[in-house]
């Protein structure tokens, strides 16, 4: 709370204004928000969705954080499009780890599912500091037109992840919607128990999970080929691996029956990275060959036209 006494703190009158200003544009977001949901395509049917965590081929998903990088991956012939938790925190200015608030995050879902022809999945984190909350969450994601979510574990119990899902599905069928829900565990991405237990751990809770309502399990953290063959021979469900630089190729995932395979933050992370090469080469340098493989703007507008 700011007193008459930090009046004179330069850095209080900053907050202080800051918060008057987020103040003021919540109702202006909220207005956006209800305008977005009206602008939003009709969802791409959940069941095809979930038809294609049984293709024959695995999914493949490119983490998307904003409308433009989902325009851009679903016109690369990406059979759906999934958000990633740290890229839509970072683009609007909170870190990751459930900080994002719920309406900025379901802003975003919104502008994304109105900009593509195909399905999108939504990474929620935790959904919220509660299991009621989750159910608000999921409510929400499924009124922005989404047809599936991402929901971890982290670090809390087992019985806490457990309620989390039911709350999931329980909102979803309220909703009327048959979403796809990919539980997370973080068993081998936080080391969450001693190497020896890595595996039966994340075998138990998978199972866990899906009799709580997933459809679903995302194993983070994992590169090693047979481990993730005998996870996904254990988990009688689709098994999600995150990949990327020092993972397997998607040729031998899929041939040890891995179904969706995700980026996760690294699309982030490298657009950033390219941001940062771009200052640092003007700022040193006074050259600018680190944007000589741009987007043309032409195809971004026409990918973001509205009809």
């Amino acid at each position: 709370m700011l007193t008459l006494a930090d009046a004179d703190d330069p850095a209080s009158v900053t907050r202080l204004t800051f918060t008057s200003m987020a103040a003021d544009s919540r109702q202006r977001r909220g207005a956006r928000w209800c305008g977005l949901r009206r602008m939003t395509t009709s969802a791409t049917p959940a069941p095809s969705f979930h038809a294609l965590h049984s293709a024959p081929t695995p999914l493949l998903l490119t983490n998307v954080w904003d409308a433009a990088s989902a325009a851009l991956v679903a016109s690369s012939g990406a059979r759906a499009v999934a958000t990633s938790s740290a890229g839509v925190a970072w683009s609007l200015g909170y870190p990751d780890g459930d900080i994002l608030p719920r309406h900025e995050l379901l802003d975003a879902v919104a502008r994304i599912v109105a900009v593509v022809d195909v399905p999108v999945t939504a990474d929620i984190e935790s959904g919220g500091r509660t299991p009621a909350e989750v159910a608000d969450t999921v409510t929400g994601v499924v009124d922005a037109g989404a047809v599936g979510i991402n929901i971890e574990d982290g670090d809390r119990s087992v019985p806490d992840a457990e309620s989390r899902i039911v709350a999931a599905r329980r909102a979803a069928e309220g909703a009327g919607a048959e979403l796809f829900i990919n539980a997370r565990t973080d068993v081998y991405l936080r080391g969450l128990v001693p190497a020896s237990q890595l595996v039966s751990e994340t075998v138990t809770r998978a199972r866990r999970y899906l009799d709580a309502g997933a459809n679903g399990i995302f194993v983070p953290g994992l590169a090693d080929l047979d481990v993730i063959a005998e996870l996904v021979a254990r988990i009688d469900a689709p098994v999600n691996i995150m990949v990327g630089p020092g993972s397997p190729a998607v040729g031998p995932l899929a041939a040890v029956g891995v179904r969706r395979l995700s980026l996760g933050s690294a699309p982030a992370q490298s657009a950033y990275a390219l941001i940062a090469a771009a200052a640092r080469e003007l700022e040193a340098s006074g050259t600018y060959t680190s944007l000589g493989e741009g987007v043309d703007y032409g195809r971004l507008n026409a990918l973001l036209e509205r009809s």
